[in-house]
């Protein structure tokens, strides 16, 4: 029996106007994940004058985007885009440099692609 798995893990933590958001998915993002994720930031964002974001997503375990959360996703980053300092993504699937450039032309802050998390970590907090 083949079973997949899928899941998204979401954490935020704030000092000040400064937020940290942690992000692990597992297998392919859908559109009722974007529907889950999208409020939680929005309300976190919400109460904060000019947020500025560092994103630490773990993408070890993502398979990928189906068409309608890649448009969610994309709809996310026009919305917030100006408000990320930093996007580190870790994970070892060569397809996931390639999202990561693509994913630079939405944000105003620096997004990179790392091996570990520890590596992805120090930059962030660099």
């Amino acid at each position: 029996m083949d079973i997949r798995r899928h899941g998204v893990a979401i954490g935020i933590e704030r000092v000040d106007n400064q937020f940290l958001l942690t992000f692990k998915a597992q297998g392919k993002l859908t559109h009722e994940d974007y529907e889950t994720i999208t409020p939680m930031i929005e309300s976190a964002l919400a109460a904060v004058e000019k947020p500025r974001i560092k994103v630490l997503f773990d993408a070890s375990e993502l398979e990928g985007w189906g068409l309608r959360a890649a448009w969610d996703d994309f709809n996310l980053g026009l919305k917030h885009g100006k408000e990320f300092d930093r996007i580190a993504i870790f994970g070892d699937r060569h397809w996931q440099d390639h999202v990561a450039k693509i994913g630079a032309w939405f944000i105003s802050g620096d997004l990179k692609f790392f091996k570990t998390e520890a590596e992805a970590l120090a930059w962030l907090n660099g």
